[in-house]
């Protein structure tokens, strides 16, 4: 079988065979496949497009070119649950204890954020001691015994995605549906799940700005999880704004918290309720509202709060920041932007936002950058608020006072003011199921 056969047949819009496929993954993870060719498949893929039997096939080899995990020495039914990443998305934080708190185990493997959106890992690791790197044998005693551990990806787990998202990277690939979700879906099969909840964000802060778009992505990864007898629920959520006030990784693990206490903004609060509920159901713990009103329970009776703390002592943490915030590292400059009109904030490009808490020091651009753990955004004002001319929209915090023109100038940018008050965006788009889809706005 030869390289250039596969990519002349995919470039005429033929369907790859299992065979086909099984050859590109092997030889291009194993280096006798060059870049130049892989290269020319993925353009090929993106200008052609992949069914999904392709689509699943590639996933597939993907999932099983490195190390994949075994979580059979768990009992019960593990739920996996993957973003696709937005700006002030710290759900993961308040629903894998939320779902653990209710017998349900949930061992996540995770990654660091890059560029605009923050990433899962960069949040825990600014809780003192808590440690995202654990052996296997340590995630699995931790995830059977607490009932949830979120810990970082280890460097062998799927080695073919990690070489082809970086050429696609640089190759003008990456914006294509069938090369996402194989590359997103891969990860989650390794890790070993048994079913998977997908929350898929729509608008200015999210890589999919649509909500067809996100419907189609939604779609792909669905199917993919079904062919490979996953059970896979997508939620299309709205990331048009930032996800609560926070923006930064202690800042957003204090709101985090602040779910769990039951004393977080609505949007944030009601996202975690719906997704962790969403994941009893694939559980098979009862019908989505009995779910709903289990997870409020827990977070009323303080069960969810209590599981975070176990799962952060477990691994390393000093848990008695999740009580007192004093106890995290503090920002050394803290500045107030406050609004030159008076108006109704009308939009916010979620975006930008993410970019200047990146300015700040919040997130970084290159992998091996830096970041200050106390940087971020606090958004006091967001659409569809009225403000006064002097009021704070937001307040500023970072380590480094020359970071503060920027970082402001960015983020005054991400707000629009205007004379009439916006309609309501609601938090929850569509449900995508094996059922289909299901609109909910």
């Amino acid at each position: 079988m030869r390289m250039y056969d596969i990519i002349k047949h995919k470039r005429d819009g033929l369907e790859l065979t299992p065979q086909e496929i099984n050859h590109f993954v092997a030889g291009y993870a194993g280096g006798s496949i060059p870049d130049y060719q892989a290269s020319a498949l993925a353009m090929a893929i993106f200008l052609r497009g992949m069914n999904a039997r392709e689509t699943a096939n590639l996933t597939m080899e993907m999932a099983v070119s490195g190390d994949t995990v075994d979580l059979s020495s768990i009992p019960g039914t593990k739920v996996d649950k993957h973003s696709t990443g937005g700006v002030g998305d710290k759900t993961t934080l308040a629903v894998v204890p939320l779902v653990a708190s209710l017998g349900v185990p949930v061992p996540k493997m995770s990654g660091r954020g890059l560029g605009h959106t923050g990433g899962t890992l960069d949040k825990l690791e600014s809780i003192p001691g808590y440690s995202v790197q654990q052996e296997r044998a340590r995630f699995l005693e931790i995830a059977r015994t607490v009932g949830c551990a979120v810990v970082g990806q280890t460097a062998d787990l799927v080695p073919a995605d990690k070489k082809l998202y970086a050429l696609r990277d640089v190759t003008a690939t990456v914006d294509c549906i069938p090369l996402i979700a194989s590359s997103i879906m891969s990860k989650k099969i390794a890790a070993g799940a048994d079913a998977i909840l997908l929350d898929v964000k729509c608008g200015s802060g999210a890589f999919m700005k649509t909500t067809e778009l996100a419907i189609e992505l939604a779609q792909a990864m669905v199917d993919i999880g079904e062919h490979v007898e996953r059970q896979t629920v997508a939620l299309i959520t709205d990331m048009d704004q930032p996800l609560g006030h926070a923006v930064g990784n202690s800042l957003e693990v204090m709101e985090a918290c602040d779910v769990l206490k039951g004393s977080a903004p609505s949007d944030i609060a009601e996202t975690c309720v719906e997704l962790a509920a969403n994941m009893l159901v694939l559980a098979d713990k009862g019908s989505l509202d009995e779910c709903r009103r289990m997870v409020r329970a827990q977070i009323a009776n303080g069960a969810g709060l209590a599981k975070l703390c176990e799962m952060v002592e477990a691994q390393g943490g000093d848990a008695a920041v999740l009580h007192d915030y004093a106890l995290f590292a503090q920002p050394k400059v803290v500045h107030e932007v406050r609004a030159t009109r008076a108006g109704w904030v009308c939009h916010m490009d979620a975006e930008r936002v993410g970019v200047a808490a990146c300015e700040l020091g919040a997130g970084r651009e290159r992998i091996e950058d830096a970041i200050d753990p106390s940087a971020g955004i606090v958004l006091a004002r967001k659409t569809g608020d009225w403000v006064e001319r002097g009021d704070v929209l937001a307040t500023l915090c970072t380590s480094d006072s020359s970071l503060i023109y920027d970082g402001e100038r960015i983020l005054r940018s991400a707000y629009e003011l205007g004379d009439e008050q916006p309609r309501p965006v609601p938090h929850f788009l569509a449900r995508v199921s094996a059922q289909g889809v299901e609109r909910l706005a």
